[in-house]
């Protein structure tokens, strides 16, 4: 399965997964599965899309929020990230 249909698959069931189980899944080590996931965070800002992203969650997360790394790449690509759980919830929300 690619990274794209797994990111799919999980945000039409409405579920998330940590990075690390991602990685394993896809066979890919943790930079590569990085690089990869900000590789689709700019295809998705380029088409107005939400972040496919969003359905990743750090595994010590109380909120189940995706690493800083995500928002740090959201900010970058323009976004408001002052509330990161609401802005979280409305990603997943719209890839649903």
């Amino acid at each position: 399965m690619t990274l794209e249909a797994r990111l799919a698959a999980l945000a039409a069931a409405g579920d998330t997964i940590s990075y690390g189980a991602l990685a394993r899944e896809l066979g890919l080590r943790m930079g590569e599965l990085t690089a990869r996931l900000e590789a689709l965070m700019e295809e998705d800002a380029a088409q107005d899309k939400p972040f496919r992203a969003a359905v990743l969650c750090q595994r010590l997360s109380a909120e189940g929020l995706p690493a800083p790394g995500f928002f740090q790449k959201a900010a970058a690509l323009g976004c408001d990230i002052s509330d990161p759980v609401g802005f979280v919830r409305d990603q997943r929300r719209k890839l649903g």
